[in-house]
């Protein structure tokens, strides 16, 4: 199938010059890499988009009227997508990406020989709590507050720990887990870590929202291994939630 070239506009305002220079080009190929996703259009130009902690990417039929919050309207054949209140949004070259991708550590769900290693040596390196490392994109590409702190709880490791005190083969199986959870977060469109053992029924893509998750937001809920009420605490002015129990300081 051929591709169309896309009409771009900016209803809000705020990327009326980014729009009007990928108006009407086509989309060659899109790249994620961590929590970044850069547009390569027909004209040479990259978009790059960080959604951060409220940006929304979101399907809309052509006939929607655009609200004024549309930091970015793109229009294909059949649908339109609309994104807002994204961290970042903006036309940049490849040696700015490269700059971008420069200061990431590696991604769980990109391809390469050397990223556990990577990524034991980098979060290895740091005395900071292993809550606040597994935050850092320097230490590892992606990771955001839900998957923090069910990937500890999985692990068993408290979010507090210092991370140079976790024995390597330890931060080995958390990488590797890392790389299965998201798998499956990304072939579900949702986040899903628990098993069919810990919530006695058959565990797929329609899970029940209240039953998907270990730790995340269930605080002075019964942990669903031990039965330990869950615990929140703040690790990189951020809350993260644990189990005293299976997450032993």
């Amino acid at each position: 199938m051929a591709k169309m070239p896309v009409v771009a506009s900016s209803p809000q305002g705020r990327f009326n010059d980014g729009a009007q220079l990928i108006n009407g080009a086509v989309l060659d190929t899109s790249e994620a890499y961590g929590k970044h996703l850069f547009c390569w259009w027909s004209t040479g130009s990259i978009l790059h988009v960080h959604l951060g902690l409220i940006g929304k990417f979101r399907p809309a039929p052509l006939e929607d009227a655009p609200g004024d919050t549309i930091r970015l309207r793109l229009e294909g054949a059949d649908a339109a997508w609309h994104l807002t209140g994204p961290q970042t949004c903006n036309i940049i070259t490849p040696e700015e990406r490269n700059e971008v991708v420069s200061t990431l550590g590696p991604d769980p769900l990109r391809r390469g020989a050397n990223r556990k290693q990577d990524f034991v040596q980098k979060i290895s390196a740091t005395k900071r709590p292993i809550g606040a490392a597994l935050l850092d994109q320097s230490i590892i590409a992606g990771i955001g507050n839900v998957y923090r702190a069910e990937l500890l709880f999985l692990t068993g490791i408290h979010p507090e720990t210092p991370a140079n005190t976790v024995d390597p083969d330890l931060l080995g199986q958390l990488w590797d887990l890392t790389v299965s959870q998201l798998k499956r977060g990304l072939k579900w469109n949702r986040i899903v870590t628990v098993s069919d053992q810990d919530v006695d029924k058959r565990v797929t893509y329609k899970i029940d929202r209240e039953d998907a998750l270990y730790a995340y937001h269930r605080g002075e809920m019964p942990c669903r291994r031990c039965h330990t009420l869950i615990v929140d605490t703040e690790v990189a002015g951020r809350s993260i939630w644990y189990c005293p129990s299976c997450q032993p300081r």
